[in-house]
């Protein structure tokens, strides 16, 4: 029993087991199993390490976003004059990631809490029978009194009177000279795995660049400073007619980072997309087009509160930070290359499917590549302790 024991330890420590292989000289499953296995190594090589830099970790960086508008504009509507700046035109005030830059308008001055008629369209009636009082449409600009105007043909509402006429909207907008509007954007993000952080105000940008610079995509691709013109442009849309109904534009900084070379080279790429709408649309008749909101303006006059009532089309401005940072890892990078290695198997599962069911010397293949052995009959002197059957001895 001693003896037993200390052999099977001996044989644990001291003895290697390897499959036995065969080699087959067939020229057509040789060439399906170089085929097979050029074409992993094509994979592992092209697509996990170059392509998808299978030896790199990754992180996705947090960072925040900061915007400052500059620009003046001018209109002047049966003779009154005005100058808008950046506090008339800008929603919200505060340099968000996403805004609304107004550049048309239909404004309502002097409304005050009354009764008037109601717009032409909205409730129309010929006799007080077709206007239920207290209750609302949703079309509507207030509560019907039940009353019907006679010289409109409208009902009457409690409402902020006189009502809102948003029939024809301004063509060409208002705000046209927002075309000219600069739009300064400051990013800053931060990779917490490789413990580095970046702002868009990168070497060489610095004070007396930026007072000159404006983007260009070809000559000053990294400046701060971009003109709503040219966002509009670069986004493929016409800036008269997103301005006229308004519309919506993504400005995207891109951080793709590789930190396997100097952390200089980490640069951010601007693009531009449309986020509402097809720049190729002609069509007219569809529905619930461009950009816009209301926002009204009170005070006081002769103790009577009144407001200013602007309806607001815009382009809203949301700007995007998509980031994602590699660098070298040992970890993923013997992981890539142990699962490639796993795959080359699939040339040997293949060759010998070929070998063993679709050749005509499938038999004969078979018979060399298992040994049969018979468990009743066993000779101890045999190899490995079994013994041979007929089929193998062929």
């Amino acid at each position: 029993m001693k003896n037993q024991i200390t052999n099977a330890i001996s044989d644990f420590f001291f003895e290697y087991e390897t499959p036995r292989q065969v080699l087959v000289r067939n020229r057509r499953v040789g060439v399906v199993c170089r085929i097979i296995q050029l074409g992993v190594l094509a994979y592992i090589i092209g697509w996990v390490f170059i392509y998808e830099k299978g030896y790199q970790s990754t992180d996705i960086a947090v960072g925040s976003v900061f915007t400052k508008m500059k620009g003046v504009g001018y209109t002047s509507i049966n003779g009154s004059e005005r100058v808008w700046d950046v506090a008339d035109y800008v929603f919200p005030s505060q340099g968000d990631a996403s805004f609304v830059v107004m550049t048309n308008y239909i404004i309502t001055e002097g409304q005050k809490m009354g009764k008037c008629p109601e717009l032409h369209g909205k409730h129309n009636c010929s006799s007080n029978a077709d206007c239920e009082g207290g209750s609302f449409k949703r079309t509507g600009h207030g509560q019907m009194t039940g009353e019907c105007v006679k010289e409109t043909k409208t009902c009457q509402v409690l409402a902020w009177c006189p009502v809102e006429d948003d029939l024809v909207i301004p063509d060409p907008p208002m705000l046209m000279s927002a075309e000219n509007y600069t739009l300064f954007i400051k990013n800053s993000v931060t990779f917490p795995l490789f413990g580095v952080s970046r702002s868009n105000l990168v070497e060489g940008i610095d004070a007396g660049y930026i007072s000159k610079c404006l983007y260009h995509p070809e000559n000053a691709p990294l400046c701060p400073i971009f003109r709503l013109g040219d966002i509009v442009k670069l986004s493929g849309f016409n800036f008269e007619t997103i301005a006229t109904v308004g519309g919506a534009i993504g400005v995207v900084v891109d951080w793709t980072c590789n930190f396997d070379v100097a952390v200089t080279h980490c640069k951010p790429k601007y693009a531009f997309h449309g986020l509402y709408g097809n720049p190729t649309e002609t069509d007219k008749a569809r529905a619930s087009v461009g950009y816009n909101f209301r926002y009204a303006k009170h005070y006081m006059e002769d103790s009577i509160p009144k407001r200013t009532l602007l309806k607001v089309f815009g382009i809203r401005f949301d700007i995007i930070v998509q980031s994602l940072a590699r660098k070298f890892d040992i970890i993923p990078t013997l992981t890539a290359i142990g699962s490639g290695v796993g795959i080359f198997g699939v040339a040997t599962v293949v060759c010998d499917l070929v070998l063993l069911y679709l050749l005509p010397k499938r038999a004969f293949y078979k018979n060399m590549k298992f040994k049969y052995t018979d468990t009743h009959a066993q000779d101890p002197d045999s190899e490995a302790g079994s013994t041979e059957t007929d089929v193998s001895k062929k």
